[in-house]
């Protein structure tokens, strides 16, 4: 069984280099999971997201140190294919926390699915990138 990397050491990898092949291992390694795009693709899917996901700190919404990131090319009966990275817990593997992009189910570029409601509707959305790191980053509203 494949040990899962936490994020934390992702961020690291992901600034180091590590994901900036092509080759498909490394994008294995790097969290992709299913696709329906050229895996020749995948190298660029994985540095826009990961530019992202690089910003993401301690103390949001995210655990650093108990959660791994993973990657998914969807593709819609409808519509034409877009990306989605995922965290999840390392002890028990559930996916928490969904970011979608520019699906086009969806309003706005970034929309956020998570288990904190089931993942029935929206948690957040919106256009901008900083918004969502900024959102990521922020502790959940009780």
């Amino acid at each position: 069984m494949k040990k899962e990397m936490t994020v934390r050491t992702w961020i690291k990898r992901f600034k180091q280099g590590d994901f900036e092949s092509r080759d498909y291992q490394v994008q294995c390694e790097a969290g992709w999971y299913d696709w329906f795009c050229r895996e020749t693709s995948l190298a660029g899917k994985t540095k826009r997201m990961g530019n992202i996901i690089k910003q993401v700190k301690d103390g949001g919404k995210v655990n650093l140190d108990t959660m791994y990131v993973w990657f998914k090319n969807n593709c819609p009966l409808q519509g034409p294919l877009y990306d989605d990275f995922r965290f999840a817990s390392i002890e028990i593997g559930d996916t928490l926390l969904t970011i979608q992009i520019a699906s086009i189910h969806n309003d706005k570029r970034y929309t956020v699915y998570g288990r904190k409601n089931h993942f029935d509707k929206p948690l957040f959305e919106s256009d901008s990138s900083r918004e969502l790191v900024k959102w990521l980053n922020e502790g959940w509203q009780l």
